[in-house]
């Protein structure tokens, strides 16, 4: 299991619309697994893989092809902040791009993505007074994003001409193995990116023939509104969907079971529905088929709230089937984010086995 390549694309800084350094590595990776790449005016990597014959023999569609084009979309951005202002002191604040729980946020090592210094590490702390002199009124407040402040321990005059408004910053931990479970920031979701591509990498290794091309979207921006998927999708003009995302696992002390989502260990997610998407019910059972054929691991799921790529893609142009297939994770929008490896090589295994199955 290619975990060095979760590992590459979970550290790899990139927030919504500053994508490039994650689509530069998923861009050297494919090499070989694709047969056309081009880059979407959004920033979205569109890799295409043309049907194949027996003995993987490549078949180029032509214009009067009648075959189907198969989508997945893995969205590359992790949510992050921009500079939005550096005081005379130095002291960076920061507008958020995406959603965060700010009780993750307190006492963070981040980094600053400066245009022309390089990355410089900081710490994250948000404005008041430390405990020792804290009321329990202040002990008790939950700050909001406004209210922290990066300190890369440089004077102000210095600061503000190594770092500019509109700078990325992300957090700044690293990936770790812990058990049988991957352990990092930015799993959402650098896990789709790694599935997009480690399960066409299975297809192509075993020469198999596929009827339908297959189309990996690596898109931009869904973090603050599936944005990406949409002007991929009116590119690739998919008949099939896949929005491939992480979704909660609540498996967890203090949940009710009945809430958990997804458990982990019990296999890949078939993403029924949530806020964004009522995944086609025919896709499901064709998933779920497929897995219960080749006895991997899957469980239904359903999300209350929140939205995936999936749904883009199936309410583009004239619409798509359309479903989600997810990797169920503790913590998520945290620098803790973890997954069980069982669970992404089911998801891997699924994808590679059923793709080849798509007419």
């Amino acid at each position: 299991m290619n975990t060095d390549l979760l590992r590459r694309l979970c550290e790899t800084p990139g927030i919504p619309g500053r994508e490039e350094r994650v689509r530069d590595l998923i861009r050297r990776e494919v090499r070989g697994l694709f047969d056309a790449i081009e880059e979407d005016g959004m920033g979205s990597l569109i890799c295409r893989r043309f049907p194949r014959g027996p003995g993987g023999k490549v078949i180029k569609p032509t214009a009067s092809s009648d075959h189907t084009r198969l989508m997945l979309a893995c969205h590359m951005d992790e949510i992050g902040f921009y500079v939005s202002h550096i005081d005379d002191r130095g002291f960076i604040r920061l507008n958020a791009a995406g959603g965060f729980d700010t009780r993750n946020l307190f006492s963070r090592r981040v980094l600053v993505c400066t245009k022309n210094d390089g990355d410089i590490v900081g710490v994250m702390n948000p404005g008041g007074r430390p405990v020792h002199i804290a009321s329990e009124e202040d002990k008790r407040k939950v700050p909001e994003v406004k209210e922290f402040f990066v300190d890369i321990g440089l004077p102000g005059p210095k600061v503000k001409k190594t770092v500019t408004i509109g700078d990325m910053v992300v957090m700044h931990e690293p990936f770790v193995i812990v058990g049988n479970k991957a352990v990092s920031k930015a799993m959402d979701n650098r896990v789709a990116c790694w599935l997009g591509v480690e399960s066409v990498r299975a297809v192509h290794d075993s020469k198999k023939p596929h009827a339908a091309e297959i189309c990996v979207a690596f898109t931009t921006q869904e973090e603050v509104g599936l944005r990406g998927a949409k002007t991929a999708a009116s590119l690739i003009k998919p008949h099939i969907g896949i929005g491939l995302d992480v979704t909660l696992s609540c498996d967890t002390p203090g949940v009710p079971g009945e809430e958990a989502v997804t458990i982990q260990g019990n296999g890949v997610g078939l993403h029924v529905m949530d806020s964004s998407i009522i995944s086609d019910y025919r896709l499901i059972d064709d998933l779920e088929g497929v897995a219960k054929k080749h006895r991997i691991k899957a469980q239904r799921t359903i999300l209350p709230r929140g939205g995936q790529d999936g749904a883009a893609i199936q309410q583009s142009l004239a619409g798509a089937r359309a479903a989600g297939l997810t990797v169920g994770t503790r913590y998520i929008h945290t620098v803790t984010e973890m997954v069980d490896l069982g669970d992404l090589k089911a998801a891997q295994d699924l994808l590679a086995a059923w793709m080849p199955t798509v007419k």
